[in-house]
């Protein structure tokens, strides 16, 4: 992402007023951050994620997923808005903040990254580094090129996956699991 200049630190508000320019826009620290539109690849390896997800998620009415850089507000004064690729919320954590039309208060529960060729390895450790502060409790970060997934629940110790490996939502996503090498399929 590239760092807009700014006179002064933005807000929620202020994100959220922006003109709709086809330029996805997150905030870290009230700074606005950009970055071009993911290409087609991204775009439906995040679809097939929703999708597993969605599936799992609905049947055992566990809680609610995201698509399509849902935003969260990971932090405020300054504010740290981050809009992961897929996300998913607990039922519990839904009913107490409800169907909010701007950025959901808050961090969600699992938040997932599919890797753009735009993205730098910096960028990803900081998404990362901001949904495991505010409080996400499990992020993958999927990558396309190398066809694996990195699990996060601590910057300290990712777990890397492969193709021949399994993915499970562990205590997230009770009973939720799928081969890696799925994720990619067409």
């Amino acid at each position: 992402m590239n760092e807009t200049a700014s006179e002064r630190l933005l807000t929620v508000e202020d994100l959220y007023s922006l003109p709709d320019d086809g330029i996805l826009y997150e905030l870290q620290c009230g700074c606005l951050l950009s970055e071009p539109l993911p290409g087609g690849r991204h775009g439906r390896i995040a679809a097939r994620i929703v999708t597993l997800l969605s599936g799992h998620v609905v049947a055992r009415r566990l809680g609610v997923v995201y698509a399509n850089d849902t935003g969260y507000v990971l932090a405020r004064s300054p504010d740290t808005v981050r809009g992961p690729d897929v996300s998913f919320v607990s039922q519990s954590r839904f009913e107490a903040i409800g169907d909010v039309a701007t950025a959901v208060p808050g961090p969600p529960d699992l938040a997932v990254e599919v890797i753009s060729p735009s993205n730098s390895p910096s960028q990803i450790h900081a998404k990362v580094a901001d949904y495991l502060a505010a409080g996400t409790r499990l992020v993958w970060v999927v990558d396309p090129e190398r066809r694996r997934v990195t699990i996060h629940r601590s910057l300290l110790s990712p777990r890397l996956l492969g193709t021949a490996d399994t993915l499970d939502g562990e205590d997230v996503l009770p009973g939720f699991s799928v081969k890696v090498s799925e994720l990619f399929e067409i």
